[in-house]
């Protein structure tokens, strides 16, 4: 787990594209507010392993949101009922259901496909904001953090000062 963070530290610092950074932001969020209990989980995990992104971005993103995305099941409850009964897609819906390797995906659960859906809404604003966040940090935040008091302070520490190098690294 240390070792994802230090990446991370690394690759906000590093001359790593800021769209890597923010399509990991973007993704770990898709998945961590759906459900893991399904097939869809694990083929969009595993899909986008083998995409160029920043993958301790991703992983973390995933493992932060998840343990909130709780809170978030009554919408998502809401968003799937609305679109699993819509009059003109229930042929589709039923379609699918027997299809042989679709149903283990669950997305005729209401939770999956509000969660799905609610964060295939959020992708591109959540990418922009990534880009905007890795954009700042570089040119506000690391600067002005290596120079406190603190930083000096932690770096001498030994299991903080691995993320703490990462810092090192550009400035």
């Amino acid at each position: 787990m240390l070792k994802w963070i230090a990446n991370f530290f690394k690759a906000l610092n590093a001359n790593q594209n800021p769209a890597e950074i923010a399509h990991a932001f973007a993704l770990g969020v898709m998945l961590g507010l759906m459900p893991k209990n399904n097939a869809l989980w694990c083929l969009i995990l595993v899909f986008f392993m083998f995409v160029r992104i920043n993958k301790p971005a991703y992983l973390l993103t995933l493992l932060v949101v998840s343990y909130f995305a709780w809170m978030l099941d009554p919408i998502f409850g809401t968003i799937g009922y609305a679109v699993l009964t819509l009059k003109p897609l229930e042929g589709l819906f039923g379609f699918l259901v027997d299809v042989p390797f679709v149903g283990f995906t669950k997305f005729n659960n209401t939770i999956v496909m509000g969660s799905f859906l609610f964060s295939l809404v959020l992708y591109i604003p959540l990418f922009f904001l990534g880009i905007f966040f890795v954009k700042f940090w570089r040119a506000k935040v690391a600067p002005s953090f290596i120079k406190s008091p603190f930083y000096k302070a932690v770096q001498n520490l030994p299991v903080i000062g691995k993320i703490f190098e990462a810092f090192e690294e550009k400035f």
